[in-house]
């Protein structure tokens, strides 16, 4: 099985005229550009890695993990030393670190891997993929050793597969269990004179909780306990098989708060084999590679070292959908952009199948149903689709995944949350503080509505006509469930709820067809398209350093907004923020 990345057009540009005051910053960057595609040129004539005898791969537990891989900025080592530059949060491809875990794995040069750090912000079921990934690599006779400062709870369960662990001698290990807290801003909300107007069905649909209460309901503390003991239930279990450890020793170590204990008590309970500083490492590598004369390899290296190619003409989508789901924007899962990519994919010969990465919290129903109905015209193609589920697949991330043709979970997943709410506040004691009054003349009974709901809160008969409205939307919403799970509308409303669902329960209950990572997905997908040799393609395609140049200039029609656009590339550093906690809705 190969990788390929089909090459992408480039954007196309919009015809039109900048004002005269955009001229020079426009020349300005266009040289910018000029210099960074010669120096990207240059840069990429070099940047390509080989594989020598006694390499090792030095996997960095560090950054952000994101789904895909993005393109390194050729200018990030320039803006670091930029005055105001800030500290730069690198972005992690899960593609990126399975492939080089895969190509390490069956080349005969590399040696093993070295897990270096222990900081990488990763949700649980993601972490469960590279770990699996790292025991199978373990398959080829290899060894993998394991170094960090410190270890968040999350990277030490990845890290327990190494041969040996070693622990700064001043460091720490943070492993004490998991805790599910919430804000609740109800008081708050009172005391400036906000009432939240909620219309929901699904007695587990918890995200409108934060603003109509002060804790958590039964029903939200019953699902939380659920999956989030059998998140810990699973990291448990892993972690004492390849430690060698008893559940109960290690239940027992979290109850001391191991991130607080001495290292030597670390040490001694067994989580980590020795105390070193990393100027150690050295010269326990040369011991682990025989030589010397070893050679270190980076994610970004590693991931330049050229794979083997196929003449296979057939091709597998993978198609991802990561984020929340939006009607518009410009992040996460937008309905424009998502169905003009599934149609790419439509009309594309020589795709035989889709594999469908799926790792979104949910969002706009109307969004879920546009992405719902274009998948069902992939397979309508006679194109066999596969869900695989990441760390989320829950509410409207559910909902574009039911109709696949087989649905791929990790145990830890976070789906199902089959239910739909509104949230609409209420200004009108706000309003009154602040002595703002209203009038209207309407010519019909609903007119103002909207207004209304907003500025005066929801009257009896405005209420029961949203309410309508959501549960209409949960009817559809059950019906697809149904109809893509071959089950009847009956059984998913009993599962349903707005419940969240961990994706071993998911199994037990029907929700997914079984266990298992992108790999597994994309097997499944050419067995059902019966092929025995293909390529995969990747959409959307990975945005170069260029793309995004490019999209600002074709993207801006406001003349101001461009201008501070351009400015800020130019003479400020880009400082890269993303928030690694997605909240389930």
């Amino acid at each position: 099985m190969i990788t390929i990345h089909r090459t992408e057009g480039t954007p196309r540009r919009r015809n039109g005229c900048l004002w005269a005051a955009l001229i020079a910053i426009v020349l300005y960057v266009a040289l910018n550009i000029f210099v960074g595609v010669a120096f990207t040129d240059l840069l990429s004539s070099s940047s390509t890695a080989s594989l020598t005898d006694h390499t090792v791969y030095k996997l960095e537990l560090k950054g952000v993990l994101v789904e895909q891989a993005p393109e390194e900025d050729p200018f990030a080592a320039l803006w670091s030393q930029m005055p105001m530059a800030g500290e730069q949060e690198t972005k992690v491809g899960l593609d990126q670190l399975l492939s080089n875990i895969r190509l390490a794995k069956d080349d005969a040069r590399v040696d093993g891997i070295y897990l270096h750090g222990g900081e990488l912000a990763v949700a649980p079921a993601s972490a469960k993929t590279i770990r699996d990934a790292l025991l199978d690599f373990k398959q080829s006779g290899k060894w993998i050793i394991a170094y960090a400062d410190a270890y968040t709870q999350t990277n030490y369960y990845i890290a327990s597969v190494a041969d040996r662990i070693y622990l700064n001698p001043v460091g720490m290990v943070d492993w004490r269990g998991l805790c599910a807290s919430k804000m609740y801003f109800t008081r708050l909300l009172e005391k400036i004179g906000v009432q939240m107007q909620v219309v929901k069905v699904g007695t587990f649909k918890s995200a409108v909780e934060p603003f109509i209460l002060t804790a958590m309901s039964d029903a939200d503390r019953r699902q939380t306990e659920v999956y989030l003991h059998g998140i810990w239930d699973n990291m448990v279990s892993e972690v004492a098989s390849s430690r060698h450890l008893t559940e109960y020793t290690l239940r027992e170590l979290a109850n001391q708060y191991m991130g607080l204990q001495s290292t030597q008590q670390v040490q001694a309970a067994g989580l980590v084999d020795s105390l070193v500083y990393t100027q150690s490492m050295d010269s326990i590598l040369r011991d682990y590679t025989g030589t010397k004369d070893y050679t270190v390899l980076s994610t970004s290296k590693m991931a330049s070292v050229k794979r083997k190619t196929t003449s296979s003409a057939n091709y597998i989508a993978v198609v991802y959908a990561d984020g929340q789901i939006y009607d518009e924007g410009t992040e996460g899962i937008v309905t424009k952009k998502m169905l003009k990519t599934l149609r790419q994919v439509q009309k594309d010969k020589d795709i035989k199948a889709v594999v469908f990465r799926v790792n979104s919290p949910g969002g706009s129903a109307n969004a879920s149903e546009q992405i719902w109905h274009a998948v069902r015209l992939l397979q309508e193609q006679g194109l066999p689709v596969v869900v695989s589920m990441g760390d989320y697949a829950a509410s409207g991330g559910y909902y574009i995944s039911c109709e696949a043709d087989y649905i791929i979970a990790e145990p830890t997943t976070l789906t199902g949350s089959i239910g739909i709410f509104g949230l609409i506040p209420n200004f009108s004691q706000l309003r009154q503080k602040v002595g703002i009054d209203m009038d209207e003349v309407h010519t019909s009974t609903h007119a103002a509505l909207e207004t209304n709901m907003v500025m005066k809160g929801m009257n009896p008969a405005e209420r029961q006509l949203m309410q309508s409205m959501v549960e209409r939307g949960y009817d559809l919403f059950t019906s697809r469930c149904a109809q893509g799970r071959h089950m009847s509308q009956d059984a998913i409303k009993r599962i349903g709820e707005g419940r969240v669902w961990l994706g071993q329960d998911a199994l037990r209950l029907g929700l997914v067809d079984s266990l298992g990572n992108m790999d597994d997905a994309i097997v499944k997908a050419a067995e059902l398209a019966q092929l025995t040799d293909y390529q995969l393609d990747y959409f959307p395609a990975r945005k170069t350093f260029m793309d995004e140049w490019l999209q600002l200039l074709d993207n801006s029609t406001d003349e101001e907004k461009l201008i501070a656009r351009l400015r800020a590339m130019v003479r400020e550093p880009r400082v890269l923020t993303l928030a690694p906690v997605i909240t389930i809705q």
